[in-house]
């Protein structure tokens, strides 16, 4: 941790009695820690490591501020599609995009998470190690006295099982922004949102990309977003594969080759750098939940109800350590939750149902509720519509009408249940289907809406309009 501003802290050792002690000062544990702070709890906040946690230090922050940089290199060298203007975009100096990005890493970490702290006055810092005992919780091997606790110890990169990745230099999705130097080549493991946005900004900014997956790119998306983001990608001049096995992979000189098998044929793959993006794992070793008595699920999550409990009575979980939801912002909600319903006897339950989730690359990926697959699992009748962005106004004046809308309904009374947006805007398109959900709209009602004209958010309606109407045969506006 940082130790610039550290005196400004409530440091306290594992002395007294706290109302609510929380493990790990990232993104949930401030947010629990905030909550039951504000309800005047006295509240020790457990911080082990970098404080702040993944979002704001090595995940969200850098990431989008480096994928925001790579677009407008992207942009420049297509602004050719618009006729009369000739542009170009390359990067000449990446360790001021790296120092640019740390820069904005360290004010966020200072001012929504250091600074925060001496704000309140019932909360003391903890820096330590916490372990679970029979009886309670340790720090630094000292007791704590508690009367309940949040677990919300944050998440790492998961290292796949492939032969020989332990003796190569692999980067994670920590490592990569740190990079001092642009690689000339580079193979991403994993064809997640981590792995998908991180290969396009790299490309973008001129480095030789390929993604591995053993499935498919974003295997939770819908398969028309997944397939058309792949050609999107392949496009822009990354390589694919997809639906792989993995043999092994070793240091060849300088770099690294990567055996795979695609389709029973063996193919090797080399390149300068390797980037693993194959999840992540939750944090939980160390705290000897076992010693505990706190229960964990098969990928090693700590097992909570909808009340964000333990299996141990006293003891709440939120956040990446659950293995749920793994956004800062759900982070936060639950995390929210779990120190109202410690305080004030578990009477808030956790929503996903209109949970958005979003994938930064561009276009960017954008989803709310069922899938078509989910839905009809979950034993409704379901109808769809897909919209390609060449039927959207906006697309057809910025002239880039890649992706697509998916919306997802309930036959029977027309009751939406998801959207699926793949748009240069999605981002911010995707609460208004957010807000249709959670108000259990039909897709008659989102059609009928005003909305308003050339915005991708205008798709919806379009889309929406399609599931009993041929847009195509609407002038501008109409319907």
């Amino acid at each position: 941790m940082t130790n610039t501003s550290q005196s400004s802290f409530n440091i306290v050792k594992p002395s007294g009695n706290y109302d609510l002690t929380i493990i790990g000062a990232g993104s949930a544990g401030f947010s629990a820690a905030i909550t039951a702070a504000e309800q005047g709890a006295q509240v020790a906040l457990i911080g082990h490591g970098t404080i702040g946690g993944t979002c704001v230090n090595f995940g969200c922050v850098p990431s989008k501020t480096l994928i925001r940089a790579a677009e407008a290199v992207h942009h420049a060298n297509t602004a050719s599609r618009f006729h009369g203007i000739h542009a170009e975009g390359r990067v000449v100096d990446w360790k001021a995009m790296i120092a640019q990005k740390d820069e904005l890493v360290g004010e966020l970490r200072q001012v929504k998470y250091m600074d925060l702290l001496p704000e309140y006055n019932n909360v003391g810092y903890i820096e330590g190690l916490a372990r679970f005992t029979a009886k309670g919780v340790t720090v630094n091997g000292e007791p704590l006295k508690t009367d309940k606790i949040i677990i919300a110890s944050g998440s790492s990169p998961a290292v796949p099982t492939i032969p020989g990745i332990e003796n190569v230099p692999y980067l994670t999705s920590t490592t990569a922004f740190e990079l001092e130097e642009l690689p000339r080549s580079i193979v991403v493991i994993g064809g997640g949102y981590i792995g998908c946005e991180i290969a396009q900004m790299l490309s973008r900014c001129g480095v030789d990309t390929t993604i591995v997956t053993r499935s498919r790119l974003l295997p939770e998306a819908e398969p028309e977003i997944s397939d058309a983001l792949a050609g999107i990608l392949q496009d822009e001049g990354i390589t694919v594969y997809d639906g792989l096995s993995y043999k092994n992979i070793s240091q060849i000189g300088s770099g690294i080759e990567l055996n795979v098998l695609v389709n029973g044929v063996d193919q090797s793959i080399s390149a300068e750098k390797v980037l693993l993006t194959a999840g992540r794992v939750p944090n939980t070793g160390g705290l000897d939940l076992d010693v505990g008595n706190i229960d964990t699920t098969s990928r090693g999550g700590v097992t909570i109800d909808d009340r964000m409990r333990t299996s141990r009575a006293g003891v709440y979980a939120a956040g990446d350590v659950t293995g749920n939801d793994q956004f800062v912002y759900m982070a936060a909600y639950g995390a929210k939750i779990a120190a109202e319903n410690a305080l004030n006897g578990d009477s808030k339950r956790y929503d996903n149902t209109a949970m958005p989730a979003v994938v930064f690359t561009d276009p960017q990926v954008a989803s709310v509720g069922f899938t078509e697959a989910g839905a009809t699992a979950s034993g409704y009748n379901v109808v769809t519509s897909v919209l390609p962005l060449e039927y959207v106004p906006r697309a057809l004046a910025a002239r880039d009408t890649r992706g697509l809308i998916k919306l997802v309904a309930n036959a029977e009374n027309k009751q939406l249940l998801g959207a699926h947006i793949l748009a240069p805007e999605g981002a911010d398109s995707i609460q208004t289907a957010a807000l249709a959900i959670r108000s259990k709209m039909t897709f008659v009602e989102l059609g009928e809406m005003i909305f308003p004209y050339l915005t991708t958010v205008e798709g919806l309606k379009l889309a929406a309009q399609t599931f009993e109407k041929d847009v195509s045969k609407l002038s501008c506006c109409a319907g």
